[in-house]
């Protein structure tokens, strides 16, 4: 299967339809009547779609087993064309598209087998998606475009040439992915006044963004946040707690960490583990969703 261990979990819907046409009237005054020999073909077929959408992943290998938080199901009688409209909810890192078209096929089925013994004619037809919402395709066109960052690796270590640089090389390239450019790339010492003196001349060259990594942990060189935090107009308490939920779903050791995300002006200020794996999954927790904020920043609705 498809790897969505980084993803985040989004609400998802999907509806699927398909369509049951019967050769003969008389097939659906025996439907609306309840007379059909084997039973009550709206509520048995809505049963059998409720069992199938649940099977989904058990019959197609590669989709995911998922909760499947909500499922409904309506029926529309058109002359001799019974439509049903099969929608699917859930709260999860990836969509349920397959699952509703599943759900609907089933119905059909089900209609299909009750109908057959008074009905040689049926046929059913068109099962196809008709919307899906949820996932990084509903805020693709919510984030600003043409933005730069400047990638700040706070390191004393890294900076004497001890060690090689790994987690900002991870946020450089979750940021292309993004499609923002990069300003600077620089590795520097856990130093307070070296900190200030970076974001206030980024902010001043009218950087986007500003992502530190290193420093935020608990040793007594991490001084990372207490650098940046008397320089923010405002935090965004938000994001710290996604870095941090993100995180602690895939080790205990992220409540430790003290990253910080907050403005100065009109550029964003974000501090970040400074393990590889720490700022990969913290790039991942906030990214792209982030970039919305600068639309929010030039006063764009949320909605």
């Amino acid at each position: 299967m498809v790897d969505i261990t980084n993803k985040n979990k989004t609400l998802r819907v999907a509806t699927a339809q398909a369509i049951v046409k019967v050769s003969k009237p008389e097939t659906i005054t025996a439907i609306q009547n309840d007379s059909v020999p084997k039973g009550n073909v709206f509520a048995m077929s809505k049963a059998a779609g409720l069992l199938g959408v649940k099977r989904t992943p058990d019959l197609l290998p590669d989709c995911h087993p998922l909760p499947i938080e909500f499922t409904g199901i309506e029926y529309e009688i058109e002359n001799l064309e019974i439509k049903i409209l099969f929608t699917v909810k859930t709260i999860y890192k990836t969509g349920v598209e397959v699952e509703a078209m599943h759900g609907a096929s089933v119905v059909a089925l089900n209609m299909y087998d009750m109908l057959k013994p008074i009905d040689k004619g049926i046929e059913i037809k068109q099962i196809k998606l008709l919307s899906k919402k949820g996932g990084k395709s509903d805020f693709k066109d919510r984030f600003k475009t043409n933005l730069s960052a400047a990638v700040v690796v706070c390191s004393d270590t890294i900076s004497a040439g001890h060690k090689e640089d790994k987690a900002g090389k991870a946020i450089i390239k979750k940021l292309e992915t993004c499609n923002v450019s990069i300003f600077e790339y620089i590795i520097i010492p856990d130093e307070k006044d070296v900190i200030q003196n970076k974001v206030k001349y980024y902010q001043e060259k009218g950087v986007d963004m500003v992502i530190f990594t290193g420093g935020t942990g608990l040793s007594p060189r991490d001084i990372t946040p207490e650098a940046l935090i008397p320089l923010l107009d405002r935090r965004i308490p938000g994001i710290e707690e996604a870095i941090r939920s993100y995180g602690q779903e895939r080790m205990p050791f992220s409540m430790l960490s003290r990253s910080i995300a907050g403005t100065l002006k009109n550029t964003l200020v974000l501090a970040l583990p400074g393990s590889t794996n720490g700022a990969r999954e913290s790039m991942d927790a906030i990214f792209p969703a982030i970039l919305h904020s600068f639309r929010v920043l030039k006063g764009a609705r949320h909605d």
